[in-house]
């Protein structure tokens, strides 16, 4: 799972008010080599929510990216390789997700999160 997936998830348990950012149990982490596409990443960084994506980055140990960022951050080509590098080639392979709220653990396996509910949580 990639942090850019991370990113756009969220715990949907019944009478969750704040189920995002999920927090993260890695047990696997790997890189992927991915081709870098600047336009992709120009246009992808308005809709990630910067604090939750740089504190995932940490937990699957990368600390590289600057704590704050803006879209003039777009211009140095410095920026750009971190970004992309934690966005699309960091992947949790194994581990969990957690809802922040209820502890409730959402398993990652093979890179792909199981974010189905059981029948009282609906």
């Amino acid at each position: 799972m990639r942090l850019l997936t991370h990113n756009m998830l969220s715990s949907n348990i019944k009478g969750v008010t704040n189920g995002f950012p999920l927090k993260i149990e890695p047990t696997k982490v790997v890189e992927k080599q991915v081709d870098m596409n600047s336009d992709f990443l120009k246009n992808i960084f308005n809709k990630i929510e910067w604090t939750p994506f740089v504190e995932a980055a940490k937990t699957l140990g990368f600390s590289e990216l600057p704590e704050n960022a803006d879209v003039s951050s777009l211009d140095s080509e410095d920026f750009l390789t971190k970004f992309h590098h934690a966005l699309l080639q960091i992947h949790l392979e194994e581990g969990a997700l957690v809802c922040p709220e209820t502890g409730r653990k959402f398993p990652v396996s093979k890179g792909i999160p199981n974010m189905l509910l059981l029948e009282d949580e609906v």
